[in-house]
């Protein structure tokens, strides 16, 4: 801690109160996409009924997309009549500030419209809609400053659209469009043109996003698709390791990455498996089972455990060393996503629009307050349900149910 970020928790605790720290949310699942917020001084309990609603704003369209909180401008996607526009919100008062076509409508039986996260880049913001046209777009005005798509770089749309929220890493915009001439793609960030593009690694695209990282001093980016977990070279998009993966349906969540050791999970009946990279950049099973089968809500590591709903045990807490289940809690809350800030999980009932606060904790479920969005979508597809992932940003949380974009305070007084 620095002399200065010293000196003011010094004065708070002599003080005797709370200090509180904002961050922005730049991309689906935070700054280094761990699903980690730096806030503090949060609600520790909610009372009766949930935390204070601030604003509802009802016309952000339909979709199941995330969003990005930055500067005070929280930037999502929506389904207008036939387009996907990216669209800039006010966070202070949820008033719209634009929106920018991006492409055309996302058919699909569980609902239509975009499905990802915009990321925001120093001015721009990228978003990438439900067939796969990514736009990069001035963050202050909407203005488009490039468009492509992931068919122009040989991807095929996977069955429920494309759901990936790319990445920006240095001066590249990384994606995964799938496909015969390469599943992973590095754009320049500035014009769009194609930097590389993995040919040793053609797999189809699924729907989990890239996480970067630097194992034994070489940056490369981890992608999880049907069969396969890889890490591909960021110099230049050479396959650098594979790992064989049992997916069925479809795959979704994230990697989570720890040093030299990885973890996925999917849903579907697969389960979770953490790998070793060694020096040499071969590949080593530290362990494999169905303890987490984790569908799209995520998980994350805190500590030494992994938290998420697993299909069948319910919420479950998993030892990051061994991978075996610590505690599991199927009756207070049905599946759905979980997010995490300032010694709490937000865990989102993704049936009955219900919000959880708990304990993060290995110990056990231990709820702190809960409520009910209200009012929730006349308009959500009959399959779909209230699949949108919490974020906090400046002492607000933001939930989403299709049109409705919803913030609530959550700083501690």
């Amino acid at each position: 801690m620095n002399m200065k970020l010293s000196l003011i928790a010094s004065v708070a605790v002599v003080c005797g109160f709370t200090t509180s720290f904002a961050d922005d949310w730049p991309q689906w699942r935070g700054a280094d996409r761990s699903d980690h917020s730096r806030e503090t001084g949060l609600l520790k309990s909610w009372p009766t009924g949930g935390p204070r609603q601030v604003w509802l704003n009802e016309d952000v369209g339909l979709g199941y997309s995330g969003y990005s909180i930055v500067g005070g401008t929280l930037f999502t996607m929506g389904l207008r009549a036939d387009d996907e526009f990216l669209i800039a919100v006010d966070a202070a008062t949820g008033k719209e500030r634009w929106a920018t076509a991006v492409g055309g409508r996302l058919k699909n039986g569980w609902g239509d419209g975009p499905r990802s996260s915009p990321t925001v880049d120093d001015n721009r913001v990228y978003a990438l809609g439900g067939l796969g046209d990514l736009i990069c777009a001035d963050a202050k005005t909407g203005r488009a400053i490039w468009k492509t798509s992931m068919s122009k770089l040989g991807g095929g749309k996977p069955g429920w659209g494309y759901c990936e929220s790319v990445l920006v890493d240095g001066d590249n915009v990384v994606c995964t469009p799938g496909g015969r001439n390469g599943a992973i793609a590095a754009l320049d960030k500035s014009t769009g043109k194609l930097v590389w593009q993995s040919s040793g690694f053609t797999e189809g695209a699924q729907y989990a996003s890239i996480v970067p990282a630097t194992i034994h001093g070489r940056r490369q980016y981890i992608q999880l698709t049907m069969k396969a977990l890889v890490g591909i070279d960021a110099s230049n998009g050479k396959l650098i390791w594979q790992s064989e993966w049992p997916g069925r349906t479809a795959v979704i969540p994230t990697p989570i990455v720890k040093g030299n050791e990885i973890y996925v999970a999917s849903g579907y009946g697969v389960g979770s498996k953490k790998i070793r990279i060694k020096p040499d950049s071969s590949v080593e099973t530290i362990w494999e089972n169905k303890v987490m089968k984790n569908h799209h809500g995520g998980v994350i590591l805190l500590g030494n455990q992994l938290y998420g709903y697993s299909d069948g045990p319910g919420w479950i807490c998993q030892s990051w060393e061994s991978g075996e289940e610590v505690w599991a809690e199927k009756r207070a809350l049905r599946k759905g996503a979980i997010y995490y800030a300032d010694e709490r999980f937000y865990c989102l009932d993704e049936t009955s629009g219900t919000v959880a606060l708990i304990e993060a904790s290995p110990k056990g479920w231990n709820e702190k307050g809960r409520f009910k969005l209200s009012p929730q979508t006349t308009q959500r597809n009959p399959k779909g349900k209230v699949w949108t992932h919490p974020v906090i940003s400046d002492g607000k949380l933001f939930l989403r149910d299709q049109e409705l974009l919803y913030c609530f305070d959550v700083k501690a007084k």
